[in-house]
């Protein structure tokens, strides 16, 4: 047994546990924290009143996603970012109508519900439903875990203890193990929940509600940003219905495209606009150089999902570079800036901050800076409307349409003046270090719920009167 773990388990405990009898289930970290847990005041979510729900397998709608903010958000994985549900540009809408004609089979979710992961990589990931919306459909890859009934526990209370360590451990536990991890309903009903005063509760409360307001904050300060380039560049959205008629010498026999998307009148509007000889192969290298990571080093790993709408990114893995996948071969440095390359992502550019430098990205993404453009000015310039359009004409492919690196080089890019330069940077500037502000409020209301658990209330709300200001 040297090296080994070995625990003890009655029979009846055992068939009071769904019949669990798989080992690590019973393992003496997860049993110790369960009588922890169980003997503080407190009860199981279902015992609170609180409500789980999930959708059911439905037929196929993904030809019904739209980007049309007037129809129902639809909530997958991908927008439980940093513990809350952000809608972003990322976020797929669908019509009233294919709600109605699927209400047996798509659940509901409203503001102040917390939705979990069900299964894979993402298992457990916790989010809090924001009121940006009144109503959203769901996924059947997450849980709805209604907050409405619930009378002794804050919601915001118990969204920090289930997106806290305490709550993770309780959920990674109580999956199955049959095939690929999942939760399932009566794994969240059955979670224990301690119960603390509402003195503790509204302040975290509070944490959350500062944290939304210095998250309003930076998203304007990054607006201000965009609103200084867009001046400066002078285009307007076109949204010409114009035809464009070409001859065969100046479009298949020089460029190559058959395709009519093309040719659309409206991205000579925007080049003629733009009015430059420079291009991104003038103004900024490209790093495009495979790097083979260590087997045994970590690593953390930046993905298409972990970027954010402004620019910033949230929510990476570390990996050991011999689980990493195989197209994790892209290490990126403080300043540079990536660039998505996939048709239908191509908003996903982020700033390498110094958090991230030494980190792997995906091949997925173009790797750039400049010498001659400030690296906010880069990402603001490659996010706008103009550069964005002039991508989506150059993108092509069948299966997986995406910005091959030779249109990228060629794609017409202005040179900014120094003066907006230094402006746009400011902002920027100014943004992230705000938003960071914002993620560690929220990480302040998860580390008080633990501090309540292993020092005691009175030692968590004093460490928060430090935090609530």
């Amino acid at each position: 047994m040297d090296g080994l773990e070995c625990s003890e388990i009655n029979l009846r405990y055992v068939m009071d546990k769904l019949l669990r009898v798989d080992a690590e289930y019973y393992q003496k970290d997860n049993l110790i924290l369960e009588n922890v847990l169980e003997s503080m005041e407190g009860k199981t979510i279902s015992a609170h009143n609180g409500k789980t729900d999930c959708s059911a397998f439905y037929p196929s709608i993904t030809g019904y996603y739209s980007g049309d903010r007037n129809n129902i958000p639809f909530l997958r994985v991908n927008e439980i970012v940093d513990g809350l549900v952000v809608i972003s540009d990322k976020t797929v809408f669908l019509p009233e109508k294919v709600l109605k004609a699927n209400s047996k089979t798509i659940a509901l979710a409203y503001p102040g519900d917390i939705i979990i992961a069900k299964g894979g990589n993402t298992l457990a990931k916790v989010g809090l439903v924001t009121d940006e919306y009144s109503v959203y459909a769901t996924c059947r890859d997450v849980i709805i875990l209604r907050t409405g009934e619930i009378t002794a526990l804050n919601k915001f209370y118990l969204w920090a203890y289930l997106h806290g360590s305490f709550g993770q451990k309780l959920m990674w536990r109580s999956a199955s193990q049959t095939g690929q991890p999942h939760l399932t309903l009566n794994s969240i009903d059955g979670i224990h929940v301690p119960e603390y005063s509402m003195a503790l509760q509204e302040a975290i409360e509070e944490l959350y509600n500062q944290s939304v307001c210095v998250k309003q904050k930076s998203q304007s300060k990054y607006n201000e940003a965009v609103n200084t380039l867009e001046k400066y560049l002078g285009i307007s959205k076109n949204d010409s219905k114009a035809i464009s008629t070409k001859m065969l010498s100046d479009s298949f026999k020089t460029i190559g495209r058959l395709d009519a998307e093309y040719y659309q009148p409206k991205y000579e509007a925007i080049v003629k606009k733009l009015n430059t000889r420079e291009t991104v192969l003038s103004l900024c290298n490209l790093y495009d150089k495979n790097f083979n990571p260590d087997e045994k080093q970590t690593y953390q790993y930046i993905e298409l999902a972990d970027v954010g709408q402004s620019g910033d990114i949230s929510d990476i893995d570390i990996q050991h570079g011999s689980d990493l996948p195989t197209r994790a071969r892209r290490i990126v440095k403080s300043g540079q800036v990536i660039v998505s390359s996939v048709e239908g992502s191509l908003q996903s550019c982020a700033l390498i901050t110094d958090e991230y430098d030494g980190a792997l990205c995906s091949t997925g993404f173009y790797v750039l800076d400049s010498d001659c453009i400030n690296s906010e000015t880069l990402l603001v310039l490659f996010k706008s409307e103009p550069i964005q359009a002039l991508m989506k004409q150059r993108c092509s492919g069948t299966i997986l349409t995406a910005i091959s690196k030779d249109e990228l080089l060629s794609m017409p890019l202005p040179m900014i003046d120094d003066g907006i330069q230094k402006e746009i940077a400011v902002k920027v500037q100014e943004s992230f270090v705000l938003r960071k502000q914002s993620r560690q409020l929220l990480e302040y209301a998860k580390q008080a719920v633990e501090m309540a658990i292993e020092q005691g209330e009175d030692a968590a709300l004093a460490w928060l009167k430090d935090k609530v200001k």
